[in-house]
């Protein structure tokens, strides 16, 4: 399998985003999936924003069943331009536990990403039929939300262990569900795969953001296996809840 690296403008003061993408080696157009990657642990070490995060496990999982896959690294990560802000404290401690300032984090990604979907929207190599989005941690929540608040954009959305604040902040039991809720207007059926002991989120707390996106009117399935949060990392756990997943997706 072979990785590609390129540019896009993010529309953001022309901050360039970088995107990683693999494609099968036959002629498309492809299925395409956006993965959008975590957070950064706490926040507080800016060695770890410099790193591109492209897991071979899942790009290996699609571009073997035919789809492309774009890991497009947000503003300030990977080597992408701009200055990392996701709801980043003004002292340099961290991630802010503060409701507002984590919103005003994740309303920043959801800018980088309508960068990204505009792109794909002018390829050719993509089916624009089946697209789909999936993340694990912050990308997880991401990508729940992202797909409610732009409905009639994608077939599919996949939640790896998702939220956006850990439970060392006493906000996190506000911020997730609410920002969970957004994704309820997507009008298409998701799947949450959650580990049953991970450090950053209770499988309780998971379970209630859920219900509270299934009250919302959304529409899924949540799977909870006995793992952490290095679940991406464990193909035997998800492989055949995910590939049942996206066998059932709608092709247009």
């Amino acid at each position: 399998m072979k990785f590609e690296r390129f540019f896009i403008s993010s529309g953001e003061a022309d901050a360039q985003l970088e995107i990683v993408a693999a494609k099968p080696q036959h002629d498309g157009p492809y299925p395409t999936i956006i993965f959008n990657h975590g957070s950064t642990g706490r926040g507080h070490n800016k060695s770890l924003f410099s790193r591109t995060i492209c897991p071979a496990v899942i790009a290996t999982y699609f571009v073997e069943r035919g789809w492309m896959i774009l890991f497009p690294q947000r503003r300030g990560r990977g080597k992408s331009g701009g200055n990392y802000g996701e709801g980043l404290a003004l002292d340099g401690s961290g991630y802010s536990c503060n409701v507002e300032i984590a919103i005003a984090g994740f309303e920043r990604a959801v800018e980088d990403i309508d960068a990204v979907v505009r792109h794909l929207r002018g390829r050719p190599d993509v089916d624009q039929r089946q697209l789909a989005i999936g993340g694990v941690s912050r990308g997880g929540i991401l990508a729940i939300a992202y797909a409610g608040m732009r409905p009639n954009t994608f077939q599919g959305a996949i939640n790896f262990n998702g939220g956006w604040l850990g439970r060392g902040c006493a906000s996190h039991q506000i911020v997730n569900p609410s920002i969970f809720e957004r994704g309820a207007f997507a009008g298409i059926q998701t799947l949450w795969l959650h580990g049953s002991h991970d450090q950053y989120y209770r499988i309780e707390h998971c379970r209630e953001n859920f219900e509270r996106f299934l009250s919302a009117g959304g529409q899924g399935e949540f799977i909870s296996v006995s793992a952490g949060h290095a679940l991406l990392f464990k193909p035997a756990l998800w492989a055949n809840h995910v590939g049942h997943y996206i066998a059932a997706l709608p092709n247009g």
